[in-house]
């Protein structure tokens, strides 16, 4: 399934995008696509719909992030070797991860803010996976079974203020709009292999990213069995899981955004992003 929230920001209504591509509307199925939709229960409900019965939903609709209500967005950084190197890190011996502010969840296709003072703002596309069951010291074999799907994930970074003000690289990773999700979730049992999926970003028609899942350092599995040796994972919470090479810190020189930039990004079976940067 590919499930969406679409409408007016603050005002998203569940959906899903059936086999035709018509969006369909799920609000007399479920209140919204939250940690309980994407419980095994809540999907198994929503999988039995007949969706040529569900009201559809015409004209061009703005997609929301396709999940809300989450506890914690996690990040794992430095997670493709080149992406290390080319930023002059060390190559991780364990993953790396952080916090991102729950307030940075945007829509796939809303306007990324540049941040006041902001002076390095940057580009990572990036797979992330959902939570559907919760994570607790799991094992990386049995890791994958608590996911309910995954989604293109636009880990924009202002690194200025990740690296130059005094540590913590969330304060660069939290900004409004700094996590574009999206446009939908689709269930891992539509992804036959999420080590093998082909990913891509531009910014103002230019190919800056070109990677695939398979170069990841730590695999997906790895990423949220190691994550929930830590913290918990609650259905609904984010888990990205890092950039390939291409990003502007990388770039010689080092390239940044502007406002007035588009920034277009994708991940094979996973959909499309596109968002322009306007000032904060």
């Amino acid at each position: 399934m590919k499930l969406v929230r679409y409408g007016a920001k603050g005002a998203e209504k569940p959906g899903l995008i059936d086999k035709s591509g018509q969006l369909r509307d799920l609000s007399a199925q479920v209140r919204d696509l939250d940690g309980e939709a994407y419980a095994p229960a809540g999907l198994a409900k929503l999988a039995a719909l007949d969706t040529s019965k569900l009201p559809a939903v015409d004209g061009k609709q703005r997609f929301g992030a396709p999940v809300t209500g989450i506890s914690k967005f996690v990040a794992i950084g430095l997670n493709y070797s080149d992406h290390a190197k080319e930023t002059g890190s060390p190559i991780p011996t364990e993953p790396i991860f952080f916090i991102k502010a729950n307030t940075s969840l945007s829509g796939p296709n809303d306007a990324v803010e540049k941040p006041r003072g902001s002076t390095k703002l940057d580009w990572e596309v990036e797979i992330a996976a959902i939570i559907g069951t919760r994570a607790k010291y799991v094992s990386e074999a049995d890791a994958l079974n608590h996911i309910a799907g995954y989604c293109v994930c636009n880990d924009v970074s202002e690194r200025n203020f990740q690296q130059e003000r005094g540590g913590q690289w969330t304060k660069g990773k939290s900004h409004d709009t700094f996590g574009p999700l999206g446009p939908w979730l689709v269930t891992k049992d539509e992804i036959p292999d999420v080590q093998k999926l082909g990913m891509w970003l531009d910014v103002n028609g230019q190919r800056r990213q070109t990677g695939n899942t398979s170069t990841m350092i730590f695999s997906m599995a790895k990423c949220i069995s190691y994550v929930s040796q830590f913290m918990t994972l609650l259905p609904g919470d984010i888990v990205t899981t890092g950039t390939p090479p291409g990003v502007g810190l990388g770039m010689k020189p080092p390239t940044f955004l502007n406002v007035g930039d588009v920034v277009t990004l994708g991940i094979e079976g996973l959909g499309e992003q596109r968002q322009e940067i306007i000032a904060a």
